[in-house]
């Protein structure tokens, strides 16, 4: 099996202005577009957590599009930094959430 097919859970913090400005929605298009089950929550410190499990490669180009400014269609808000980490999958129901 290729690296790139391999099941993986992706949560990533995101900081900036991402709350309020249609952030999740287009987190939650994004991630249905590459197949991903997971969600995309506010956090009470003003960033965005999202969490998406599914292929490697898939969650990698989600990271890309987190990290972008050059996404299409536009990023809301502004993104001033992305933390990550990577673990194995613990089964998302599908479908990708906003919270």
């Amino acid at each position: 099996m290729d690296d790139g097919d391999e099941t993986v859970r992706l949560t990533a913090w995101v900081r900036g202005r991402v709350q309020g400005v249609g952030f999740r929605w287009w987190v939650r298009a994004r991630a249905l577009e590459l197949g991903l089950a997971g969600s995309a929550t506010n956090l009470d410190d003003g960033r965005v957590e999202v969490v998406a499990e599914g292929p490697r490669s898939k969650c990698r180009l989600l990271l890309d599009l987190l990290n972008g400014d050059h996404a299409e269609p536009a990023r809301p808000g502004k993104v001033t930094g992305v933390t990550e980490r990577w673990t194995g999958p613990r089964g998302e129901p599908p479908g990708f959430h906003e919270r």
